[in-house]
C-alpha cells in the first residue's frame, strides 16, 4: 500500500482535527427527523462475488501483506516510537490461513508475528476472513517475552487505516440508557474534523453502539467493534478517502515480564452500491451465520417463574405452575428465574455474591427447579452478577483472603469481583461452572449494574503499578475466558447478556450472547412503553436480528408491539388472548431487515419495518398505526423484492384476501391500508408465488 499524496492530506487532516474532534452529543428532539432509504432488490442485497473478492483484495494486501506495504491497518507506539514509521524496527512473518471453520464459523484464519528486533517485545495478530461474507477481522495482542519490563505502550489502535470512499456519509446508533429512543439510527455527512464516539462509564454500549456503516458514493463499508470496556472510535473523511482508529480509550502502560494485552476486535464488511441498506445487511447476514452461537436458536421464549419480588417456596411455585396446561407450556422453552434467589437482606441487589439458593424458599437446591422446568418440557434460565459483591456475602469473603480478588472504594456500596486477576478469574469460572452443571442450568444470565472505569482506574493505581489501563485490558481479557469458560465446561449452555439492559452488546459479546432483556426501559409500564418497545426493535434491527424484552399482553396491539425473536412472558401474559400466537413472525427477523417508515416512539407517526429471508420468497413487514395518528390511509412500500417475482400477500387478520402482485409493484407502488381510528397494528404476509 504505496502512501499516496491524498493519505498524507488525510493524515495532516486527522492531526489539526484533533484539535477540533468532540464526542458526539445527540439531543432527544434530533430523534423527531426520518432516515429514508432508496430502493434495493433482492438481487442487489445479496452479497456479491464482487464484493467478495474486494474482502480477499484487501485482506491479502493490508493483513497477510502481499502488496508493497508501508503502513499497517493497525499501529501501536513503543517507547513513543510509532509502529507504522518505524517498521524496519520488527520483523514480521506470516502463517498459513486455517480450513474454514477451524477457529471461526465460516472463516479462515491467520496469524502475523511482529518480533521486535531490539527488545522482547512481540505483537501477534489473530485474522480472520469470511469470505462468504464479504468480512474481515482481526485483533492486536501485544506480549513481553523477556525477564524485564518493556517499554511503555501507548496509542494502541486495533485499527488506523483508511478506504477509499467518495462523498461518505456515516450511519451509526445510540446506544441503551434506559431511554424511550435506545438505538435510535443516526446519521451525518464525514467531513476532514474526527467524529468521535465512546461509551461513558465502561459498559460498552452505553452510549453507543459500536457499529458503523459509512456508505460511500459507489461502495462502502460496515465496521464493528467488540470491546466490552471503554472503547473510542474516531472516523472522518478527506479527500475522497475515510480514515477510521479504534482502540481501547485509555492504555498507557509497560509489559511486565511475560505480560500480555490485546486491542478491541475489529471487523471490517465491504458493500457495492451506494445504499447503506446494503451494507446494513451484510453485516446482518455475518453476525447471524459466524458471530452468533451456533446453539443460538431464532425464537427463545421464556416464562417468569422467579423474579426479585418474589417471595415463595419452591412448593409454592410448583403449586401455582401445575395449574396451567400443556397449551401453556407447548409455547414456553424456558422457565426464567430472575435475582433474588439466593438469600438477602432488605432486596435482591443487597448480597449479591452469595450464589447459594435461599434454603428457606428452595430447601433442595435450584435443582429441583430445573427438574420440575423439565417434567413442562422447559430448561432453566438462572440470573447471575457475578462481577459484583457484597460485603459479608460468600464471594466477599472468600475474595478477603486472597490478594487482589477485590477492588473496593471507599464509600461506594459496590465491590467489584476482580477479572483482571487470573486466579479470581479460575477460582470464579470453576465455582459458576459447577453451579450450573449441578443445578441442571440451560441458559446463564448475566448481569452488570455498576459503572467499572472507577473500579478499573482505582485498581491501577492500588495494585498495577499505576499503568493506566492495564486493569480494564486484562479485566476484559478475562471476561471473555469467563465466559468461555462456561461454555467449555457446561454443554449447550446459552449466554443471556443483560447489563442494565442492552449495555453490552459490543461484537465480542455479540460472539458469546444474546440480549434477551436489551433495554431497562421496559422495567416499568411508561405511558408510551408499547411505541418505544416498536422503536427499538426498529432501531436494534438495523445491526443485531436477535434481541427482546417482556412480552405486552393487554390487547391485539399490545402484542404486537412486542413481537421479537427472545422473548419473556409472565404468568399474567399466557391469560392474554395473543399468548403465543406470532412465533412464526418471530422467527422471520433473523433475515434480512427493511425499515420503510421511522416515526420514532411519538404517538402521531407511523412505523414500519420489513423482515425477509435470504431469497426474498418470504416475509412480512410489521405497520404500526398509533394513537394519534389521523390519517385515514397509509401506503406501505416493501423492499429487497425480486422485481419480476409475483407475490402473494395477504393481511395476517384476513388471510382468504389474497393479492397476487409484482415485487416491482410491492416496492414502487405498495399497498394501501385503510387506518381506523386508535391504536392498530397490521401484520403484512408476502410470500413467492
Amino acid at each position: 500500500m504505496v502512501k499516496s499524496i491524498t493519505s498524507i492530506f488525510l493524515t495532516i487532516a486527522t492531526f489539526f482535527g484533533a484539535f477540533f474532534t468532540q464526542l458526539e452529543r445527540i439531543p432527544e428532539n434530533k430523534y423527531n427527523s426520518d432516515i429514508t432509504f432508496e430502493n434495493i432488490s433482492a438481487e442487489e442485497t445479496k452479497i456479491s462475488e464482487s464484493e467478495k473478492q474486494m474482502c480477499r483484495d484487501w485482506f491479502d494486501e493490508n493483513i497477510l501483506l502481499k502488496g508493497d506495504i508501508e503502513e499497517l491497518p493497525y499501529n501501536f507506539k513503543v517507547g513513543g516510537k510509532t509502529l507504522n514509521k518505524n517498521i524496519e524496527d520488527w520483523n514480521i512473518s506470516v502463517g498459513e490461513e486455517s480450513e474454514t471453520g477451524a477457529v471461526y464459523n465460516g472463516g479462515k484464519t491467520v496469524y502475523i508475528t511482529l518480533e521486535h528486533k531490539s527488545n522482547s517485545l512481540e505483537a501477534t495478530v489473530e485474522a480472520t476472513i469470511y469470505e462468504e461474507n464479504a468480512t474481515c477481522e482481526w485483533t492486536v495482542y501485544i506480549a513481553n517475552k523477556g525477564e524485564e519490563n518493556s517499554p511503555v505502550i501507548s496509542d494502541f489502535y486495533a485499527a488506523d487505516t483508511d478506504f477509499k470512499l467518495k462523498k461518505a456519509k456515516l450511519y451509526y446508533s445510540k446506544g441503551s440508557k434506559d431511554e424511550p429512543y435506545d438505538f435510535a439510527l443516526m446519521q451525518k455527512n464525514l467531513t476532514a474534523f474526527p467524529s468521535s464516539f465512546t461509551s461513558e462509564d465502561g459498559r460498552a454500549t452505553d452510549t453507543y453502539l459500536p457499529y458503523f456503516n459509512i456508505s460511500g458514493k459507489d461502495t462502502g463499508i460496515v465496521l464493528g467493534v467488540g470491546w466490552t470496556g471503554l472503547w473510542k472510535a474516531d472516523i472522518n473523511a478527506v479527500a475522497g478517502r475515510v480514515n477510521i482508529k479504534v482502540k481501547q480509550e485509555k492504555l498507557k502502560a509497560y509489559l511486565l515480564p511475560n505480560e500480555e494485552i490485546r486491542s478491541p476486535l475489529v471487523s471490517i464488511s465491504f458493500y457495492e452500491n451506494g445504499n447503506p441498506l446494503k451494507g446494513f445487511n451484510t453485516f446482518r447476514d455475518w453476525i447471524s451465520n459466524c458471530v452468533y452461537p451456533g446453539n443460538i436458536p431464532d425464537t427463545m421464549t421464556m416464562l417468569e417463574f422467579s423474579g426479585p419480588m418474589h417471595t415463595q417456596t419452591a412448593e409454592e411455585l410448583f403449586a401455582a405452575a401445575d395449574g396451567y396446561g400443556e397449551e401453556v407450556y407447548g409455547k414456553v422453552d424456558y422457565f426464567w428465574m430472575d435475582a433474588g434467589w439466593y438469600k438477602y437482606n432488605e432486596g435482591w441487589h443487597d448480597s449479591v455474591g452469595s450464589w447459594v439458593a435461599n434454603p428457606e424458599r428452595f430447601p433442595n437446591g435450584i435443582g429441583e427447579v430445573s427438574d420440575f422446568a423439565a417434567t413442562k418440557g422447559c430448561g432453566l434460565v438462572l440470573w447471575f452478577e457475578p462481577e459484583r459483591v457484597c460485603k459479608d456475602s460468600l464471594f466477599y469473603e472468600k475474595g478477603k483472603e486472597n490478594d487482589k480478588w477485590l477492588i473496593e472504594i471507599e464509600e461506594n456500596d459496590n465491590i467489584m469481583w476482580n477479572l483482571a486477576n487470573d486466579a479470581a478469574t479460575d477460582y470464579l469460572i470453576d465455582y459458576i461452572s459447577t453451579f450450573l452443571k449441578e443445578n441442571g442450568v440451560s441458559v446463564y444470565r448475566q448481569d452488570f449494574n455498576f459503572s467499572p472505569d472507577v473500579f478499573w482506574n482505582q485498581a491501577d493505581k492500588k495494585y498495577y503499578g499505576k499503568r493506566t489501563g492495564i486493569t480494564e485490558n486484562h479485566y476484559v481479557t478475562n471476561l471473555y475466558r469467563y465466559l468461555d469458560g462456561l461454555c467449555e465446561n457446561v454443554e449447550g449452555l446459552i449466554i443471556d447478556n443483560c447489563a442494565s439492559g442492552g449495555r453490552r452488546l459490543d461484537l465480542e459479546m455479540t460472539r458469546r450472547s444474546v440480549p434477551v432483556w436489551r433495554s431497562d426501559y421496559n422495567c416499568n409500564p411508561h405511558e408510551n412503553i408499547l411505541e418505544a418497545t416498536q422503536f427499538q426493535t426498529f432501531g436494534l434491527s438495523f445491526w443485531l436480528p436477535l434481541s427482546g424484552t417482556v412480552a405486552y399482553s393487554e390487547s391485539e396491539y399490545a402484542a404486537r408491539s412486542s413481537i421479537m425473536p427472545m422473548s419473556l412472558e409472565t404468568f399474567g401474559t399466557i391469560h392474554g388472548e395473543h399468548y403465543g400466537e406470532y412465533i412464526n413472525q418471530r422467527s422471520m427477523m433473523n433475515g434480512y431487515y427493511y425499515p420503510l417508515s421511522s416515526g420514532s416512539y411519538y404517538s402521531d407517526r407511523m412505523l414500519a419495518m420489513q423482515y425477509s429471508d435470504y431469497s426474498a420468497q418470504s416475509g412480512m413487514a410489521l405497520v404500526y398505526k398509533r394513537a394519534d395518528v389521523t390519517d385515514s390511509e397509509y401506503t406501505v412500500k416493501l423492499n429487497g423484492l425480486s422485481a419480476e417475482t409475483v407475490y402473494r400477500v395477504y393481511d395476517y387478520d384476513s388471510p382468504e384476501n389474497v393479492s397476487e402482485i409484482t415485487g416491482d409493484e410491492l416496492m414502487t407502488k405498495g399497498i394501501t391500508l385503510n387506518l381506523p381510528e386508535g391504536e392498530k397494528a397490521f401484520i403484512i404476509m408476502f410470500s413467492a408465488k
